[in-house]
């Protein structure tokens, strides 16, 4: 966010931040709590996330070291538009709305650059949101066919059909039917070599070759948008998977912690003396 800033510049709000520590399980902020600072993720993870009903949170996004989150605050009095979680245990570096709005008053040329950042930030966000239902894409390459690409289809679609076999040996069969007999008329307006039937078998393949090429390449293009989707959906459900695994090994690092905490804070068994035992000869 503060990449396009001078040294100095960046140095003069590094000393403005204020250090917050958060445990691990702990909310940075709930959705439509009010607030005017941002975060610097300094040590450990923060999830971003919408609540949902039964405690089915909605993830958006997680933060790692080096990454910030609540940006919106410092420019707006609205309130938090989802929630923040500490993941782990996290160091969180502060900046408040009244340090930036002084910082901006005396450095007006800064203003652009963070402003620049936030625009690339919030087209992000856009696209990640957009994304986020599986479409239909071939459906959508549908909707925005013109009407030489539907005929394109349909040509291609007519010619590798039985219809089109069948129809065309009809076809033949009655001009020649036509042409050796003389019904039209006492002479045959293409009789044998068929030279004017010819021409129009020419012109028919003239006319196929390039509507099939335009419907395959359109083809591929359905191919090749239906691949990228799919690999998204792959990455999404990785990284989903990813998330679920790193949040069990958490998980179990804390349930093993507090079972060791549990087990140090009892008090120590009490142990019985054996009983003796008795073998045949003392009987």
């Amino acid at each position: 966010m503060f990449e396009g800033l001078s040294p100095d510049d960046l140095e003069h709000l590094a000393h403005k931040l204020v250090e917050r520590n958060f445990a691990g399980g702990a909310m940075v902020f709930d959705q439509g709590d009010a607030g005017a600072e941002m975060y610097i993720v300094a040590k450990g993870h923060v999830n971003i996330h919408l609540p949902g009903e039964n405690s089915r949170r909605v993830s958006l996004k997680d933060i790692s070291v080096g990454e910030y989150f609540g940006e919106l605050a410092l420019f707006d009095d609205k309130p938090r538009s989802a929630s923040a979680l500490a993941t782990t245990d996290a160091v969180l570096l502060e900046l408040n709305r009244d340090t930036l709005s002084t910082y901006l008053e005396r450095r007006p040329h800064a203003a652009m650059a963070i402003l620049r950042t936030m625009a690339e930030r919030l087209r992000q966000t856009n696209a990640m949101l957009s994304e986020r239902a599986a479409k239909n894409v071939v459906e959508e390459l549908d909707k925005n066919l013109t009407w030489s690409d539907r005929l394109a289809d349909k040509v291609a679609e007519l010619n590798g059909s039985w219809a089109f076999i069948l129809g065309l040996g009809v076809f033949s069969c009655i001009w020649f039917a036509v042409n050796r007999h003389g019904v039209v008329s006492g002479m045959p307006f293409d009789g044998y070599p068929y030279t004017f039937f010819n021409l129009l078998l020419a012109i028919l393949v003239a006319l196929q070759g390039p509507l099939i090429v335009m419907s395959q390449n359109r083809q591929t293009i359905k191919d090749r948008a239906t691949a990228e989707t799919d690999f998204k959906v792959n990455l999404k459900n990785e990284v989903n998977i990813e998330t679920i695994l790193r949040e069990l090994s958490e998980f179990r690092a804390e349930t093993n912690h507090r079972l060791d905490d549990l087990e140090r804070a009892a008090p120590p068994r009490s142990v019985k003396a054996p009983v003796p035992s008795l073998d045949s000869t003392q009987i």
